[in-house]
């Protein structure tokens, strides 16, 4: 659901883009039964984005790497949506 008056999207959409996203990269990285411990958390307040991903999984690929590449994801994805608004 857009902002009718900005013709932005709403925050939950912004969240919600996001999330999707961030969560994809690490499911595309690992097998789900792989992963231990999953917790992305998406803020976005007075037009900032806050994304942070708790990942716990095996040492291949880098843990830290895949949650790097969710975050980008996830900041791609709240750029590509606003592109589109």
């Amino acid at each position: 659901m857009t902002d009718e008056s900005s013709g932005e999207p709403s925050d939950e959409e912004v969240v919600e883009a996001a999330s999707d996203a961030a969560e994809g990269v690490v499911l595309s990285r690992y097998k789900q039964s792989a992963v231990t411990d999953l917790d992305v958390t998406v803020r976005f307040e007075d037009g900032v984005l806050e994304v942070d991903v708790y990942l716990n999984a095996p040492e291949e690929p880098d843990p830290e790497d895949v949650v790097q590449e969710a975050i980008e994801a996830a900041e791609a994805a709240v750029d590509e949506l606003f592109e589109d608004a």
